[in-house]
């Protein structure tokens, strides 16, 4: 007999309008994530620019808006004046991050060229590792001023009249970690970012800043981290980075789906970290968080330190390329619940990566097409039906024990109520592993709305994958939710992502 549970949703209980950047992505110059990702010239499928446009169309059915670039560890040696003007001059470069030869073919023009195709915006992230002020604001000057200055005028005689407008920007990437190039204490991260955020400013008041945060909830300097960085910026930026990936190492698929636990307290501690510096500063301002890197990742890790420490100096090795199972794909949809509950301060958020690096879209690495990974569908289906208003249901779920979260829930859920769409889209996750729940959820609130559809994403085998020319995890459609009155009687199948869709009559 299945356990029950119940909801309550409700158009009163708002929690904010979702900010559609809470479903970006990330690209860094690392393994194939750009060079045999995103660029391949000579594929059959690839267009005039080099660009794949089976790929192009999959990032597209993702409906990203908003790409960080170029990095990630990248970043923090990046040189861009190696990434612009004719190809044919650019130099090639140690890649000192990931231990790689970067030969420079897509740089800041090609890849703002490819994201225009792929309808999403370009997050510029700086490098303040191994470099600073002075050349970020010539960066800025370049990428967004209108012309008759010299990197305005160098992007001009490059083919690029227009600015390239970017408006949101990362002062670095990771600075509290040992591993970055250029790793800093918080204070000497939190003036040389104060600084340079308040001489781009000056080029352009109009652009974003995302300060970084920690690196993870378990960095030693956690919290103090945030506390003294933004002490200093706090009055410059509008955004705190926070990072985080998840693994199941042990195999306790049970645990694992605890794990977005882990996150929703990362983004409270986080939260109460920046209200405490307000507090400090008197400020009438809120400091939002861009979780700008978050995904499972740990599939791969091995093969990647044979490439990096034996082999290197590879162009575009294979790297990170994390293969994803049906397990890994409910986790990331718990993580989207995580993210979506916390909307009214995360306002930015990065699958990292979005082709090939710990992605949800995979290119055959000999020559083949481009597919779609377990985890493409819980994020494709949160972007498509998961704009508007987010709305904190009532859920009185049954739980089950885990070793080292103790008591779960069984059932985690958002919705999402779009007005001029007229639509209401529930999310839910069983994470039970072992009994399937029926859900009862009230929307007598939503009077003159009817079912539309209940979508499903569930398999027997926890770790079953998908692959070039077999996809064995992909949604379906079922009769598993019935309506009536404005109650809506739901079974959720044990370990499954379930989306059941509204819409107005």
């Amino acid at each position: 007999m299945a356990k029950k549970a119940r909801m309550i949703v409700d158009r009163a209980f708002q929690i904010s309008q979702i900010d559609d950047r809470i479903y970006g992505s990330f690209i860094e110059h690392l393994g194939r994530a750009v060079y045999d990702g995103i660029y391949q010239p000579g594929h059959p499928l690839s267009n005039s620019d080099g660009f794949r446009t089976d790929v192009i169309e999959l990032v597209k059915e993702l409906n990203v808006p908003i790409v960080r670039y170029p990095g990630g560890n990248f970043v923090s040696n990046f040189f861009w004046e190696d990434s612009v003007g004719p190809v044919d001059q650019r130099p090639h470069r140690l890649e000192l991050a990931w231990r790689s030869l970067e030969k420079n073919e897509v740089g800041l023009h090609e890849f703002s060229k490819w994201a225009k195709a792929a309808n999403s915006d370009v997050m510029m992230a700086l490098n303040l590792g191994t470099r600073g002020i002075a050349d970020a604001c010539n960066l800025l000057e370049y990428c967004n001023h209108p012309g008759g200055t010299k990197y305005s005028d160098l992007r001009i005689s490059h083919g690029q009249k227009e600015p390239y407008g970017f408006k949101t920007w990362c002062l670095g990437n990771e600075m509290d970690g040992p591993w970055q190039l250029g790793h800093k204490t918080a204070d000497e991260y939190g003036r040389l970012a104060e600084e340079t955020a308040k001489a781009m400013k000056l080029i352009d008041p109009t652009i974003e800043f995302v300060a970084c945060g920690s690196s993870n909830r378990q960095m030693p300097t956690y919290a103090e981290w945030e506390d003294k960085v933004l002490s200093h910026t706090y009055d410059y930026v509008d955004y705190l980075s926070l990072h985080t990936y998840y693994g199941n190492r042990s195999g306790d698929s049970n645990e694992f789906l605890a794990k977005s636990d882990d996150m929703d307290y990362f983004i409270r501690e986080i939260i109460a970290t920046c209200d405490y510096v307000k507090a400090k500063k008197r400020s009438k301002k809120n400091m939002y968080l861009s979780f700008d890197e978050w995904n499972v990742w740990y599939h791969s890790n091995a093969a990647d330190d044979d490439i990096t420490e034996n082999h290197p100096w590879q162009v575009a090795p294979p790297m990170l390329e994390d293969i994803y199972n049906f397990e890994d794909a409910l986790l990331v949809g718990l993580m989207l619940i995580v993210l979506l509950r916390h909307s009214d301060r995360v306002k930015v958020a990065c699958l990292a990566q979005l082709v090939n690096v710990i992605a949800p879209i995979m290119t055959d690495a000999n020559g083949g097409g481009a597919w779609k990974q377990t985890i493409f569908y819980p994020f494709m289906h949160a972007s498509k039906y998961g704009r508007g208003v987010a709305l904190m249901p009532v859920v009185d779920t049954p739980r089950h024990d885990t070793k080292e979260h103790g008591d779960i829930t069984d059932v985690e859920s958002i919705a999402v109520y779009n007005e001029e769409k007229g639509e209401v889209t529930v999310f839910a996750v069983n994470r039970n592993l072992k009994e399937d729940v029926v859900l009862t959820t009230d929307v007598r609130s939503f009077e003159g709305y009817k079912l539309a559809e209940h979508i499903v994403l569930e398999h027997e085998d926890l770790k079953a994958e998908n692959s070039f020319g077999n996809e064995k995890v992909a949604p379906k459609s079922t009769d598993q939710t019935t309506m009536d009155d404005g109650i809506l009687t739901s079974m959720l199948h044990k370990a499954s992502w379930n989306v059941i869709r509204l819409v107005k009559e």
